[in-house]
């Protein structure tokens, strides 16, 4: 083959793996359900030093107390369940919240509008979910952005079309081009609109959580007694040990409507929780325990999952650092600490400090990932698209990482040791010397034997050279292009769709817009 030869024919080659890769991410859309993990949960923890830490929690609750602001009826209710309150400290006399937090459920179903997405959360499943808050977006052609409803929409339709992903999510990123006080609403109709799969709702004030269960309720079509769980949604403590009126404010719409909360203590280590791993975890069960008990005193059986997100400072800067042992062993911990507990696990992520979904990015957000699913985390928020410590959404970066949570489900599934799996016809058929490339075991199981990652390359050098040299962010680039442009949203019951833009519109009426 001469050279003028070469290159023509592994363009050729190229082309076909591109349609080929294309059909792959097109079909896989619909394999969206949970992960049920079938390989053991990794522990650093032994029974005694869970109890030592369960013992310092209770004492922190005890003698040190947990606030809860401006909310005289939350002061109220900690009174009548036994609980000390001066002012707007409350101390727990040792085991009232771990005996409130008795009737939360050990798994729940959270409902999508499409039945065949919905995912039981606790358990033995893991349940991803993409990147959450970030006010900035960041793509290779046009640099970091603040984010608008239009990036909103765009990673909605990401997740959507992301096998590895099993959750729309919530705000995937802050579309500051809208009204602080309305841009909720526009936020939940896109996640209702263009996507099918189960979804979060608003937390920014209690009338937001409101429109939020109203909304879902047109889209269920449920009645106002809620026998169905259709929402989750984020309920940051302010740490260290304080709960804040707006918070709780959306923690007592959600969970006396029988909607899911994720009660999250969210921790910088060294700046909002001591530098020492025990420390942290005992600070983190005391107000997770808490928030837990209190969503019991709202509803008692109403579905709660205990929530970490904890990271590392640099001591010399004050910047988060991810990626590192210390988060590990505190997730690892945290882990532990909720089984004991009987409630899901919602931590981890793929999370990364870096500005570019570069090495650094790659490294850290690995470093997240795996102690993430080896803990047996239930629900992982921030699981795509995650960039320079939760600042930024990355287009990039979003596809880059919900490739990676493809291939955690294999890696979760553990080994097949069914027939197919123990593979003895083809030994038998090969025997001493020969190759299993042209077996019929292999030919049977060739396109399903091994993950195979959208956006590697594994190719030689040469058909490496021949596509254009790209790296890793920039075939991601055209992978996301290419994905917005297949795009087709999934369809909806035209009467519900009118019924929602009806609410929307009279919602943004009653009231003039506002920045906070």
């Amino acid at each position: 083959m001469t050279g003028s030869d070469a290159v023509p024919r592994r363009r050729a080659r190229a082309g076909g793996r591109a349609v080929r890769r294309a059909e792959r991410t097109r079909s896989a859309v619909g394999q969206v359900s949970a992960i049920i993990r079938r390989i053991p949960v990794f522990e650093v923890l032994d029974t005694e030093a869970l109890e030592i830490i369960e013992h310092n929690a209770e004492t922190i609750l005890e003698e040190v107390g947990i606030d809860f602001r401006d909310d005289p009826e939350v002061l109220a209710m900690w009174r009548d369940a036994g609980a000390q309150v001066d002012g707007e400290r409350v101390r727990m006399p040792r085991g009232l919240a771990r005996s409130l937090a008795r009737t939360a459920p050990a798994r729940f179903t959270q409902h999508a509008r499409n039945p065949a997405r919905s995912v039981e959360i606790g358990g033995a499943t893991t349940v991803f979910a993409p990147v959450y808050g970030p006010p900035f977006v960041h793509d290779l052609e046009n640099g970091r952005r603040y984010a608008t409803l239009e990036d909103f929409r765009n990673f909605v339709k990401l997740a959507w079309l992301s096998p590895g992903l099993h959750h729309s999510g919530g705000t995937v990123c802050e579309p500051v081009d809208l009204p602080v006080n309305k841009r909720h609403l526009d936020m939940l109709y896109a996640h209702m609109r263009l996507s099918d799969k189960p979804m979060m709702g608003s937390v920014t004030a209690p009338e937001r959580a409101a429109d939020s269960i109203e909304m879902v309720r047109l889209l269920f079509g449920a009645g106002p007694d809620e026998t169905r769980t259709m929402l989750i949604s984020l309920i940051n403590a302010n740490s260290p040990m304080t709960w804040d009126a707006t918070m709780i404010g959306a923690l007592k719409t959600y969970a006396r409507s029988n909607q899911a909360v994720m009660i999250s203590p969210f921790i910088l280590s060294g700046a909002m929780s001591p530098v020492t791993v025990a420390g942290t975890l005992a600070q983190t069960l005391a107000e997770a325990l808490a928030g837990i008990a209190f969503s019991q005193l709202c509803r008692p059986g109403a579905p709660v999952v205990f929530g970490s997100f904890a990271s590392s400072i640099s001591m010399q800067s004050g910047a988060p650092t991810f990626g590192t042992p210390e988060p590990a062993l505190v997730l690892f911990g945290c882990a532990q600490l909720a089984r004991r507990l009987g409630v899901p696990f919602r931590s981890g992520g793929s999370l990364a400090g870096s500005k570019l979904p570069d090495a650094q990015a790659a490294y850290e957000s690995a470093n997240t990932l795996l102690p993430t699913v080896l803990a047996g985390v239930n629900f992982v928020l921030h699981a795509a698209g995650w960039l320079e410590g939760g600042l930024v959404s990355s287009y990039e970066k979003f596809v880059m990482d919900a490739d990676q949570l493809a291939m955690m489900r294999s890696l979760l599934e553990g080994v097949d040791v069914s027939e197919t799996g123990q593979a003895m016809d083809a030994i038998r058929e090969v025997g001493p010397g020969a190759h299993f490339l042209g077996c019929t075991h292999t030919q049977a199981h060739f396109e399903t034997a091994f993950f195979r990652s959208s956006i590697a390359d594994n190719g030689t050098f040469e058909q490496w050279q021949a596509e254009g040299s790209r790296d890793a962010a920039t075939r991601a680039s055209a992978l996301v292009k290419r994905l917005l442009g297949d795009y087709e949203a999934p369809p909806i019951d035209p009467a519900v769709d009118e019924a929602l833009r009806d609410y929307i519109a009279r919602r943004k009426a009653s009231f003039p817009d506002s920045n906070i």
